[in-house]
């Protein structure tokens, strides 16, 4: 059985994963720290399922922009372990943009869609980053 050459392509894919990663999480970032810095900073609906504050999604979006990046870092390595906590980290992202768009439209699609993009490139092409 012959082994296959790893693709540049999808070495290239993972490789746009984990910056599309520490990208959004440095957002998740940014937004939690205006949650926590300024509690005005996002409008609260009255009568919205996830009836959290300001500081709880503050620290939402903190907490989970750290995870992300620190596993956007990981993917660098190109083990199993970094693609499958990639691949968890973003669907989590997307289901956290999927809760925010009702307090920030954009930012939500914005997370679903980069999670989206991760998600294929981390799943479709990963384990050509070990081989190469």
């Amino acid at each position: 059985m012959s082994e296959r050459e790893p693709s540049g392509w999808a070495i290239g894919w993972t490789f746009f994963a984990a910056f599309m990663m520490i990208m959004i999480g440095g957002f998740h970032i940014i937004g939690g720290l205006a949650a926590l810095l300024k509690n005005e900073f996002y409008v609260v609906l009255p009568n919205y399922v996830f009836k959290f504050d300001a500081t709880t999604w503050g620290w939402i979006h903190l907490l989970v922009g750290i995870l992300i990046l620190l596993a956007g870092l990981g993917l660098f390595t190109g083990a199993v372990w970094a693609r499958v906590i990639g691949v968890i980290m973003a669907v989590i992202s997307a289901l956290i943009g999927f809760a925010w768009i009702p307090v920030y439209p954009f930012w939500g699609i914005a997370f679903i869609a980069i999670a989206a993009a991760v998600i294929w490139a981390l799943t479709a092409h990963g384990r050509d980053v070990t081989a190469g």
